[in-house]
């Protein structure tokens, strides 16, 4: 599995074009699979990038939970599929195309920041990248609620 660390920034072009970061690009094999899939995160004003590897694997785990004969079920399976979209990176300059109704979901102007997080990347407008950031107090304070859980 493909383990996503650092933070690039990109600037997006009139058709939504962003070159994708050389350094993600590169931890990727390559004969390999290059498509993502891109949706919005649930919590945040970003979005979450996964390889379609990871995201297979997170879909299936998800709809083995689910009783498709339950409406609520159903409902949020639904949901769980909307606005999704599979990008690759382009074989000439890297750049992928994420759809409009995506970038304005995230109020993309003109500046992204990709973010490693792991088994994905969040992508994030600039601007609201800088300012989701915890105070070091918060980012303290966190750590110690969590490490009570254990």
């Amino acid at each position: 599995m493909v383990k996503f660390i650092g933070e690039y920034t990109a600037k997006v072009d009139d058709k939504g074009r962003i070159v994708f970061p050389a350094a993600f690009k590169g931890l990727l094999p390559a004969d390999g699979d290059m498509r993502f899939v891109v949706k919005k995160d649930i919590y945040e004003d970003c979005l979450e990038m996964y390889t379609y590897e990871e995201w297979e694997r997170q879909s299936e785990e998800t709809k083995s939970k689910l009783n498709f004969f339950n409406r609520a079920h159903a409902q949020f399976w639904r949901e769980y599929m909307r606005n999704r979209a599979e990008v690759a990176p382009d074989g000439k300059l890297g750049r992928i195309s994420i759809p409009k109704r995506l970038l304005d979901s995230i109020c993309v102007s003109k500046e992204v920041v990709f973010c490693g997080n792991d088994h994905k990347i969040e992508i994030w407008a600039k601007e609201k990248f800088e300012s989701s950031a915890l105070t070091n107090e918060e980012y303290i304070s966190l750590a110690g609620m969590l490490s009570d859980l254990r």
